[in-house]
């Protein structure tokens, strides 16, 4: 092989690496439909996208749409809003559909609602359908006591200058239940709920709920009224029982109470008894001291035997008719 021939396969190696990467940076493909769309993009452009790490099928196409929408859309503006997280691909849908429905939509508002995290599509389909909320079970009660349980559906409609910064669905459900609770609550049967179950939704509405929030509500209709449980009663009831319960403890109480004074009671004559016991064992121990120092006589000893002796016999006697008077009222 001759020098010239090795010198021609380098060259033409070094020419397909070239194409290759020429094809790769420059989307030639895209450019090419851009062109025939009507899109006004240059080719480096496109290769300053490849540059920033930007894909330029996400640019391109939402820009081809917008051009066929009759917009004019600046790619630097998609760009950045590609570069910041957003979805240009949904931000231009929204505008198209925006502008299908005479909405005043520009691209700023569209790009902010997008990167706040809401879906900037739907924010506008909604402004134009109205969209239905059902709330989930709302239990209120009665000043008669009766619970009642409220299912309402909200028709709330997108509300495009407020989508940046305003509350969301959840706000709705909390508001509404809010003023549910409140309009039963006010009620003084139940009956009255029943009967007139529009009145809630009246109530509600004048209250203005949609204050603050990314809707507007249009109507709120009662969907079903069920009646659930007597709170009244069972609050009475278990007031009673806590009562009961009180009144036991009490009792309780004065009834360990006096079981201590009893006992405590019993332990002082225990303790005088013995005390007696114990002084009744040192008199004859003082007798026959008193005997052996003469203080005693023997005549002086027998006669207070026998005081005690007379002692015991008149207290028997006495004892005796009171005994009878006892026996003869058992009998009876």
């Amino acid at each position: 092989m001759t020098f010239g021939s090795i010198l021609g396969t380098i060259l033409i190696f070094i020419l397909i690496v070239f194409v290759l990467i020429l094809l790769t940076m420059v989307p030639l493909g895209l450019w090419v439909t851009a062109f025939f769309s009507g899109v006004k993009i240059r080719m480096s452009d496109l290769i300053g996208m490849r540059l920033r790490r930007v894909k330029p099928r996400r640019i391109v196409n939402p820009m081809i749409k917008a051009t066929k929408a009759g917009m004019a859309l600046n790619t630097s503006a998609l760009e950045g809003h590609y570069l910041a997280g957003g979805n240009v691909d949904a931000v231009v849908d929204a505008l198209i559909a925006a502008q299908r429905a005479d909405i005043e939509l520009n691209f700023e508002e569209a790009a902010a609602i997008d990167l706040a995290g809401r879906d900037v599509l739907e924010a506008v389909q909604v402004s134009v359908n109205p969209k239905v909320i059902e709330t989930p079970n709302i239990a209120a009660v009665a000043q008669d006591g009766i619970e009642v349980v409220v299912i309402a559906k909200v028709t709330v409609r997108a509300n495009i200058d407020r989508l940046v910064g305003g509350a969301g669905e959840e706000t709705i459900i909390a508001r509404v239940g809010e003023g549910i609770v409140t309009t039963v609550g006010s009620s003084s049967s139940y009956k009255e709920v029943l009967e007139n179950p529009d009145n809630i939704s009246r109530v509600v509405l004048e209250k203005g709920l949609d204050s603050g929030t990314a809707y507007e509500i249009l109507s709120i209709d009662i969907a079903d009224v069920d009646v659930a449980r007597n709170i009244g009663a069972r609050l009475q009831t278990d007031q009673a029982e806590a009562d009961k319960r009180i009144a036991e403890a009490k009792a309780s109480e004065r009834r360990s109470m006096a079981i201590a004074r009893e006992q405590e009671m019993h332990a002082e004559v225990e303790a005088m008894r013995a005390r007696v016991v114990e002084a009744q064992s040192e008199v004859p121990k003082a007798l026959a001291e008193a005997l052996r120092s003469g203080h005693l006589s023997v005549e002086g000893y027998y006669e207070l035997e026998n005081m005690k002796s007379d002692t015991a016999m008149r207290e028997a006697i006495a004892k005796g008719p009171s005994k009878e008077r006892e026996d003869s009222g058992d009998s009876e």
